[in-house]
C-alpha cells in the first residue's frame, strides 16, 4: 500500500564465553507476545541503527554489549506494516542485574543450537545461524575519515593545519558515540589537524588521549601513494593483532587501499568525509568491514 511507513528496528546476537567452553547467546521472553526472540527494538527518530541495537540490548536484556560484526538484516511484516531489523554480533562486556517487567520477563543464556530450537521465529533462527558461521573475533576497530574541513585551495596556511569547519565538527560529534560503542582502549589519528580534531569529541567522551601516528597520513608531494597505503595497512594490522579495540582517524587517499590490502581483495572502500567503518579481525586478518 502506498504511503505505508517501514518500521526500522535493530538488535543483536549477544554472546559470552560458556562455562564449559564455547559461547552462549542471549534470548529474551516477551510476555505480551508469548515468544522467545533476540533482543531488539525500534529506532528512535534520527537514531543510528547501531546505537539503537546496543541501546535495545541494554534495555531488554540489561546487558552492556560491544558490537563486532554486522549480521543479515531481516525483513518481514509486523502488524500489517513492512519491518526491517538490522542485527550485529555483540560481545557482552557487562550486566546490570536483570529485573523482569511487562516488556521482557525472562532472559536466558543458551548454546547457539539450543537457542535456535527455542526461538519463536524462523528469521531469528536465520540470524543465529549466520552468527554461528562467523570466525571468532579477536579485535574490533572503528576506522573513520576526518570530517569536512573547508576547501584546500582557500586555506591560507599549510594544509596539515587546515581545521574542521562547522559541518566537520558536527560529523565529529556524531561519530563520538559510535566510536564509544566498541569501548576503545586507544585513539589514533593521522597528523593533520582535521584528523586529530575529528577524534576530539570521542576523546572527551572516553577520557582518552589522541595519539598522532604518521603511518596513517596521506602521501606528501613526491611520495609514492602505495608507500603510504602499505604503511597504513601495516599499522592497522599491528593494532588489530594487539587484540585491543581501537579507533583510528585517517584520510581519504589512504583508507580504501589499506582496507583492500587487509581484506585481500578489491572492493568499494571509498569513505566519505565524516564516515567510517566497523572492522572485525582475527589476529591481524580482517574478517568484516561494515560501513557506519
Amino acid at each position: 500500500m502506498a504511503g505505508v511507513t517501514e518500521i526500522r528496528a535493530a538488535g543483536g546476537v549477544v554472546w559470552r564465553p560458556a562455562p564449559a567452553g564455547g559461547v552462549q547467546v542471549c534470548l529474551v521472553h516477551r510476555p505480551r507476545y508469548g515468544d522467545w526472540t533476540l533482543p531488539k527494538g525500534k529506532l528512535e527518530p534520527g537514531e543510528h541503527a547501531l546505537l539503537a541495537a546496543v541501546r535495545e540490548v541494554a534495555e531488554e536484556a540489561d546487558v552492556q554489549a560491544a558490537p563486532e560484526s554486522r549480521l543479515p538484516s531481516m525483513r518481514y511484516r509486523s502488524e500489517g506494516r513492512p519491518k526491517v531489523v538490522d542485527y550485529w554480533s555483540m560481545r557482552a562486556v557487562g550486566t546490570g542485574g536483570f529485573q523482569p517487567d511487562t516488556e521482557v520477563d525472562e532472559v536466558r543464556w543458551l548454546a547457539v543450537d539450543e537457542a535456535v530450537r527455542l526461538v519463536s521465529y524462523p528469521h531469528d533462527a536465520e540470524v543465529l545461524a549466520a552468527f554461528a558461521a562467523l570466525p571468532p573475533v579477536s579485535a574490533t576497530m572503528v576506522l573513520v575519515r576526518h570530517g569536512h574541513a573547508g576547501k584546500r585551495l582557500t586555506w591560507p596556511g599549510p594544509d596539515a593545519g587546515r581545521p574542521l569547519d562547522a559541518r566537520g565538527w558536527s560529523e565529529a560529534h556524531a561519530l563520538a558515540p559510535l566510536i564509544a560503542l566498541i569501548h576503545p582502549a586507544r585513539l589514533l589519528a593521522a597528523a593533520p589537524r582535521r584528523c586529530v580534531q575529528t577524534l576530539d569529541p570521542a576523546a572527551a567522551l572516553l577520557d582518552l588521549p589522541i595519539e598522532v601516528d604518521g603511518d596513517l597520513n596521506e602521501p606528501l608531494a613526491g611520495q609514492q601513494p602505495d608507500e603510504c597505503v602499505l604503511a597504513a595497512a601495516g599499522r592497522l594490522a599491528a593494532l588489530a593483532a594487539a587484540g585491543e579495540p581501537v579507533a583510528v582517524c585517517s584520510q581519504g587517499k589512504v583508507i580504501p587501499g589499506a582496507l583492500e590490502r587487509l581484506a585481500g581483495q578489491c572492493g568499494d572502500y571509498r569513505t566519505s568525509k565524516g564516515g567510517g567503518w566497523l572492522l572485525a579481525f582475527t589476529g591481524d586478518r580482517l574478517l568484516a568491514a561494515d560501513r557506519l
